[in-house]
């Protein structure tokens, strides 16, 4: 139970810290965002806002989404013969349209629906007491839709691709670069948890509870001035010199140290202990407690993991094998033993997946982030958009292309885990 909490929990934050990117930048570029959902599957609350979003609350706790006019696959249908209920203003405009079984408005006016028009002409017209009769809708009305959902129609003027193609450009990076932001965020909080940032360039040394140098009588604060003969002027330096000596030793092995203690030279030998079938002496890197250290340490491990994620990536790609791919199930299985170790394991785990999934979305695949933020290029460059079936059918194939990828790497994620 721990480990599925925490997965909901990892997955559900970047998801939806993803999505509140697109949702915030879309309306900055004048597009209806017609619902911002936390979850998937059928709603268990939902409020419109002063905004004209819908927002909605699903029952499966896993991520959400955000619907925006005439983005996707977002599109009214109403069949021909549809029952509908109307609500009308005092101008006798459509203000709402109630595709399903709830009633809303005990005045409402049924029609069974022959003909619409919800972007240009913004009218519906069909059999109202066996009659025929077009009414004018209010740009701003709602619809009701048969799962119960209200939301706005989406007129030409607030759809996606009525925006400026900056607009449209900086509402696809958003999601990625939201994921950025979550994960130095969580970087720093991490630190913060930590007490500080380890500081490899200095010769300090914190020295842990009952290890070899305490035993010696270090202190955290002194300093390591030598290993084995060989200066040390950074932890770098001296964690590379006992790790090299004590990588194939099959006893103990011993270090000969020149350390100050307290202002004063000293020489001594010590011993290192077996811990975790490796040799250690029992230091760490003394830790950089100033704000300023924490933030930027926030940020430097961030960048240092984005880093490690596009060579990754990049080797990946020159060399494809889907063993090295991982999907939920991997998710949930790293997230289960992140649950195991605490909350500093669950921050590091959910940093990590953020920027992941951020450089993941900018990947130039068309059903991906990056595959729109390409097309929205070669329009500024263009200076004309690309036609809508063409745009159409290169989105199909990145769809077809990530749902095959994500069925591989599932049953990939199955026989690894579990069998």
């Amino acid at each position: 139970m721990k480990g599925i909490l925490t997965f909901i929990f990892i997955f559900g934050v970047i998801v939806v810290v993803h999505e509140f990117g697109h949702f915030y930048f879309a309306k900055k570029a004048g597009i209806l965002v017609r619902e911002f959902a936390v979850g998937m599957g059928p709603k268990i609350f939902s409020h419109i806002g002063k905004d004209g979003t819908a927002y909605t609350i699903r029952i499966l706790p896993l991520g959400g989404y955000v619907r925006m006019a005439g983005w996707g696959e977002d599109k009214t249908e109403i069949k021909t013969g549809t029952p509908v209920a109307l609500s009308l203003n005092a101008d006798g405009q459509v203000v709402r349209i109630n595709l399903s079984n709830k009633q809303v408005d005990s005045n409402s006016l049924p029609m069974n629906v022959t003909a619409f028009d919800f972007e240009e002409k913004l009218e519906i017209t069909g059999l109202v007491l066996d009659e025929s009769k077009t009414y004018k809708v209010d740009h701003d009305a709602t619809i009701i839709e048969e799962d119960g959902t209200e939301v706005r129609i989406a007129p030409l003027d607030v759809q996606y691709q009525n925006a400026t193609v900056w607009g449209r450009l900086m509402t696809n990076f958003a999601g990625p670069m939201n994921n950025f932001i979550l994960g130095i965020l969580a970087f720093i909080l991490l630190l913060f948890m930590q007490g500080g940032v380890p500081d490899m360039s200095t010769n300090t040394v914190a020295v842990t509870d009952g290890g070899a140098l305490q035993s010696a009588g270090l202190v955290t604060g002194d300093k390591i001035l030598s290993v084995n003969g060989e200066e040390t002027e950074s932890y770098e330096e001296i964690s590379t010199i006992i790790a090299t000596a004590a990588k194939d030793a099959s006893t103990a092995p011993s270090f000969d140290l020149v350390v100050e203690h307290e202002g004063v030279e000293k020489s001594l030998t010590v011993t290192a202990q077996k811990v975790e079938n490796s040799y250690r002496v029992g230091i760490s890197p003394i830790l950089k407690t100033g704000f300023v250290d924490i933030i930027l340490g926030g940020i430097q491990e961030a960048a240092s993991t984005a880093l490690l994620i596009v060579t990754a990536l990049k080797n990946l790609i020159a060399n494809f094998d889907v063993q090295q791919l991982g999907g939920p199930v991997a998710i949930y299985n790293v997230s289960s033993q992140a649950a195991e170790n605490g909350w500093s394991s669950i921050i590091s785990l959910m940093a990590m997946l953020s920027i992941n999934i951020g450089i993941f979305n900018l990947i130039p695949i068309p059903a991906l982030d990056g595959g729109k933020i390409v097309m929205n290029i070669l329009e500024a460059i263009r200076r004309k958009p690309l036609k809508p079936e063409i745009e159409s059918y290169i989105t199909l194939a990145g769809v077809a292309l990530m749902v095959l990828l994500m069925l591989v790497v599932t049953w990939n994620d199955i026989m690894r885990v579990f069998f």
